[in-house]
């Protein structure tokens, strides 16, 4: 393949075109997995340090998280979405009749090159969008959460991850890698779209090399396995 994966352009055609079917797709072809991993990522993240945080989901597609969020903080100020897709803010704008929609605001850019304020979040949350980075692109990640986060502010990240040293993973691979290309190529009949998750998923690893990097920032960072290890979050705090 000759584009480059992690280029933001290559990223939001790629989500931009699979957007519309992204929450049953990733839903069904994960067993549900992905809605579990997301609820133990709000339930990992440390309490922020006020009453009514407020704070940013990174990459946040269309806004599945967000439930989880607001259930854990009733009295929750504020999410501010970022994401680089304009198919998938369209369908998180779809979802928000179902939200209390006055407490989430948009921004619809490349994170990376987003100027976001320095010191201006209670917590920071991303869910699955880990795996569209290279390692160049979490060190500036892990800056950027450095910088966005208030003193006390806290964090949590999950993805999809490779299990290595579990004895099922081969079979993981195969559904990964084998599986949900067949699935898309047979009744989806699309441009191998959501095919690309299962790329991007066995590119990335792990979130331990990430966990490193907000350290070096200066974060308090714990790193955890879930489910065997198929999938990584990491969790922490801005002393």
């Amino acid at each position: 393949m000759s584009e480059d994966l992690y280029d933001p352009r290559f990223v939001k055609a790629v989500f931009d075109r699979c957007s519309d079917r992204y929450i049953a797709f990733s839903y069904i072809c994960s067993m549900g997995f992905t809605e579990r991993w997301r609820r133990q990522c709000v339930a990992l993240m440390p309490a922020p340090a006020v009453a009514a945080p407020s704070g940013y989901d990174f990459m946040a597609g269309t806004g599945e998280v967000w439930p989880h969020l607001l259930k854990r903080f009733p009295d929750l100020g504020a999410i501010t979405a970022v994401d680089i897709s304009s198919g998938m803010h369209r369908r998180a704008l779809e979802r928000l009749h179902a939200m209390r929609a006055h407490k989430i605001a948009f921004i619809e850019d490349d994170l990376l090159a987003s100027d976001l304020a320095s010191e201006s979040a209670d917590f920071v949350v991303a869910t699955f969008g880990l795996k569209t980075f290279n390692p160049e692109q979490h060190g500036r990640l892990a800056k950027l959460t450095a910088r966005v986060l208030k003193p006390g502010g806290v964090f949590s990240m999950v993805e999809a991850s490779d299990p290595k040293g579990w004895w099922l993973r081969p079979v993981y691979r195969l559904h990964l890698l084998v599986v949900l290309p067949l699935i898309e190529r047979l009744f989806l009949r699309g441009a191998q779209d959501f095919a690309m998750i299962g790329t991007y998923s066995s590119k990335f690893g792990d979130a331990s090399g990430l966990a490193e990097m907000m350290r070096a920032e200066g974060l308090e960072v714990t790193y955890h396995r879930l489910f065997f290890g198929c999938a990584t979050a990491v969790t922490g705090r801005k002393r």
